[in-house]
């Protein structure tokens, strides 16, 4: 039988995440991060998605994301109202879960083409 691995034709895979670290291809990262598809933005300033302010998300949506992906760390949180409306004014979605959703569903909205952008908030202890 022969196997062929399956290759995304995006650059960044999401391999797995949780609270502390994440595995984009073949890298552990161990701060909070930003990814698309075709980008991986490291060191992003996010600790806690209680605190995202719409000054947090533009580097998120300087990517021109159709949906924006919060990955809120171990347990799910959701950013500030004031937050929130800062995307909708823009015509963005935001969706935020636990980094592990978050992970999952990264996953599927890139293998489907959509424009989607992650921020995933990693507590690096």
């Amino acid at each position: 039988m022969d196997l062929v691995q399956e290759r995304p034709d995006y650059d960044y895979v999401l391999r797995a995440a949780n609270g502390r670290s994440a595995l984009v291809n073949d890298r552990q990262l161990q701060a909070s991060f930003i990814l698309a598809p075709d980008h991986l933005i490291e060191d992003w300033a996010a600790t806690a998605v209680a605190a995202l302010t719409p000054e947090d998300l533009e580097p998120l949506l300087a990517l021109e994301p159709e949906v924006l992906v919060i990955g809120t760390g171990d347990s799910q949180g959701f950013p500030p109202p004031r937050t929130l409306a800062a995307c909708l004014a823009r015509g963005v979605g935001l969706e935020a879960m636990n980094n592990a959703a978050a992970a999952r569903t990264f996953n599927v909205l890139a293998s489907e083409g959509r424009r989607v952008v992650a921020g995933f908030i990693l507590s690096g202890d």
